[in-house]
């Protein structure tokens, strides 16, 4: 699964509704996957919502040496396809870090997203939080 920066925000916040879930499906997932566009909103997200600032930071260290999870590191590339799906897209409110996980995702086959972003249902792919 990849994991989208408002489920890390609900792995990492035990405040928020869908935290229990997050953790669980988390647990369960044989593929973790994030790119680090992910982990760039994730640390402007924790701010804005009042995460302590050393939380989200740890958090985001921690998943740099996790061996559970891969990170993808956009490139040019991945950037332009991105931006390239955005372009299509023009009808929706995508973020461009979405856009890269929609690129991603299809690239590697994966259908499933901790998230609670809408837009992943839009795009065709399963929102595996509310």
């Amino acid at each position: 699964m990849l994991l989208d920066t408002s489920g890390l925000f609900c792995l990492v916040d035990r405040d928020e509704p869908e935290h229990n879930v997050a953790v669980s499906v988390y647990a369960d997932a044989g593929q973790r996957l994030i790119h680090n566009y992910i982990l760039a909103e994730f640390v402007s997200l924790a701010q804005t919502r009042g995460l302590a600032r050393s939380l989200a930071l740890g958090f985001s260290e921690d998943v740099l040496t996790d061996q559970s999870l891969e990170v993808v590191w956009v490139d040019f590339q991945l950037h332009r396809h991105a931006l390239e799906l955005l372009q299509d897209r023009r009808d929706k409110s995508y973020s461009l870090c979405d856009a890269v996980s929609f690129v991603i995702m299809r690239e590697r086959k994966i259908s499933e997203a901790l998230t609670t972003d809408r837009h992943f249902a839009q795009e065709g792919f399963l929102r595996l939080l509310k």
